[in-house]
């Protein structure tokens, strides 16, 4: 059984793996994402590599072993799966939800989260749109067009948000940004790709970077 602190090490190990194009997960990558010293980060490593939970040669590539996946994906379950009883069933607003799952997620009791899937009706996304692991590790592909790939004129309805910060949140909360919201790209510019859209009825601009933020479909 791998403890807390490694579970958040696998968790992560997971979700910066997720889209790389390729490239390979690197020490201090993963020290920058968990905030924690290189150093430390290495001592880490070395223990889940003897533990067999990842692949990792100092300075090398860092991945998961099959059993370091399942531990992964248990974790996200479990995290998706509280985010959205806390959503739907408690009234947080979807920038409220990750700290305090990230303290639930670590909750090791198969039949709490097999009730608590059962209870919210096999949900298979979170409110951020992410993907629900299920019980088995299957899961729904995630979403890949981002909101910066949009065409113009096209009308698309918003399916998922890849930052899932507070300040993120509330700023695309603000413009009326959420789940399932109908939006186009009326006009995109050259010089910085920030873009005018259409959302709610309301044309607004943002920028590039939110643009790259926004998951479309």
């Amino acid at each position: 059984m791998a403890t807390t602190t490694e579970e958040n090490y696998l968790k992560a190990i997971y979700h910066l793996n997720g889209d790389r194009d390729g490239k390979s997960l690197r020490t201090n990558e993963l020290a920058d994402y968990l905030v924690i010293a290189p150093s430390t980060v290495s001592n880490m490593l070395v223990k889940l590599s003897e533990k067999g939970l990842i692949e990792y040669q100092k300075y090398g590539r860092i991945t998961l072993s099959h059993s370091g996946e399942e531990i992964a994906l248990s974790v996200l379950r479990k995290h998706r799966l509280w985010e959205t009883f806390l959503y739907e069933k408690l009234g947080f607003t979807w920038d409220e939800i990750h700290d305090v799952a990230e303290e639930l997620e670590h909750i090791n009791s198969q039949k709490l989260i097999d009730k608590l899937d059962e209870l919210l009706g096999y949900p298979e996304y979170d409110p951020h749109g992410d993907p629900i692991p299920k019980a088995n590790g299957q899961s729904r592909e995630t979403y890949k067009k981002t909101l910066s790939m949009a065409e113009l004129g096209k009308p698309y309805q918003i399916v998922a948000v890849k930052n899932t910060s507070v300040e993120f949140l509330q700023y695309a909360s603000e413009i009326g940004i959420e789940l399932e919201a109908k939006i186009s790209v009326n006009s995109r510019l050259d010089f910085d790709g920030s873009m005018e859209i259409e959302i709610g009825g309301t044309a607004r601009t943002v920028s590039q970077k939110v643009a790259e933020n926004v998951y479309v479909g």
